[in-house]
């Protein structure tokens, strides 16, 4: 008999549930016993207007949704599955410009675009940089003997390598982060009193970054912004568009990379025998495993565009689906021992850059170089690091963040 963990009135989009842990064992019985299950939520809480959607838990089922945009819509209600309640509807309708939250052609447009950012040519070129500065990080952090793991260690190489594919001056590299821990710290009320808050830091992001390419347009350089928006005639980006796709790699250039950094350090801490491991033999297989067990973005969601069944189940069309990457990449029928923090696990499909698709992640080969690098930092410079206290986690609808980690340097 099964235990009946996954209540009826469970919804994993509820932001009170992450600020202790993930709910995979919840999720884990969704999987085999409702693998497509409808979730109820009242318009206030959903802010789209309807009164619930469709939780995908299965890796085959996530893959399908995400391998159809035809039928499945990332723009028709967007990617987010639950905004701060009392979310203005103007705002969410607003954001459907962001490459993210659109379908062929017009996404097919955009990532053409900036995919030139994102060549094995372009990333090879941050390489050096990287290594000196996640150097440089754990240095300064280990003269001081103990502090704050996520700020002191996870959040600036991201943040780094960001501004150093589009050519952020160093001395306006703090306010982006900034701007980003506002942005999406809008259910967590160590980072945000309201909503407004975070909107006024995407506007502060977007107002930088159509200023950064006005100013490339009047005077280009040997950078990739120059590159991007050089003349929208040509197929180039408009400085809106620009500040949008700015807007978008705080988040999934930033945000979710330094979280997969802290919980791949906090995994090291509860598999000390996984940390041996990898600094006598530094395996590249390291960052896809970090991304499998955290999932930094949790859930994204489509709207079906006709009547379709999936999984068995019927869905209607308009209706909304979430796929939860949390739950689809501990899927036993994929992932053997999908529990076991393994290091070395090869293959790994884990959907932590998405399911393939139009939407597969642009950034996942930097973001696997920034991870592997930090970690080859950390074994080199303070390989008994210990944790101080136990990781204090952002209460967040589908980020799953880690706002303080107190550690040990040394």
């Amino acid at each position: 008999m099964t235990c009946p963990v996954a209540h009826d009135g469970f919804d994993p989009t509820d932001p009170d549930l992450y600020t202790e842990r993930l709910p995979l064992e919840e999720l884990a019985e969704l999987r085999r016993t409702a693998p497509v299950k409808w979730i109820p939520q009242s318009p206030q809480v959903s802010n789209f207007g309807d009164d619930g959607y469709w939780l995908v838990t299965r890796h085959a089922d996530v893959k399908e949704i995400s391998t159809k945009p035809e039928l499945y819509s990332a723009h028709r209600n967007n990617v987010i599955i639950r905004f701060a309640e009392g979310m203005d509807p103007g705002g969410i309708d607003a954001v459907k410009v962001m490459m993210v939250n659109m379908d062929p052609p017009e996404h097919t447009r955009l990532r053409s675009i900036v995919q030139r950012g994102f060549t094995p040519r372009a990333i090879n070129a941050l390489k050096d940089a990287l290594v000196d500065r996640a150097a440089r990080i754990v240095h300064e952090s280990v003269k001081k003997g103990g502090g704050d793991f996520v700020t002191e260690i996870a959040c600036e190489l991201p943040l780094q390598a960001i501004a150093e594919l589009i050519g952020i001056p160093q001395e306006d590299r703090g306010r982006i982060f900034e701007w980003s821990n506002q942005m999406m710290g809008y259910d967590d009320p160590d980072y945000a009193v309201d909503q407004s808050v975070g909107q006024q830091a995407a506007a502060e992001v977007m107002m930088y970054a159509m200023g950064m390419a006005e100013a490339r347009k009047a005077c280009p350089a040997n950078d990739i912004v120059s590159k991007l928006v050089a003349a929208e005639s040509e197929g180039s980006l408009g400085s809106d568009e620009f500040g949008y796709f700015v807007l978008l790699l705080a988040v999934a250039g930033n945000e979710t990379t330094r979280n997969a950094i802290t919980h791949g350090m906090v995994s090291f801490f509860d598999n000390p025998e996984q940390w041996d491991l990898y600094k006598a033999t530094r395996p590249e297989t390291t960052a896809d495993e970090i991304i499998r067990c955290s999932s930094p973005v949790m859930s994204f969601q489509r709207t079906a565009t006709a009547d379709t069944v999936l999984g068995g189940q019927e869905i209607k069309e308009g209706q909304r689906v979430g796929m939860f990457y949390s739950s689809a990449n501990y899927d036993p029928e994929v992932f053997a021992d999908p529990h076991k923090f393994n290091i070395t696990r090869d293959p790994n499909p884990h959907l932590g850059f998405g399911g393939g698709g139009p939407h597969f992640c642009l950034g996942a080969s930097l973001a696997r170089m920034e991870i592997n690098l930090m970690f080859e930092a950390i074994a080199d410079a303070m390989p008994d690091i210990t944790k101080a206290a136990e990781p204090r986690r952002l209460r967040h609808a589908w980020i799953n963040g880690i706002k303080e980690l107190q550690v040990n340097y040394v």
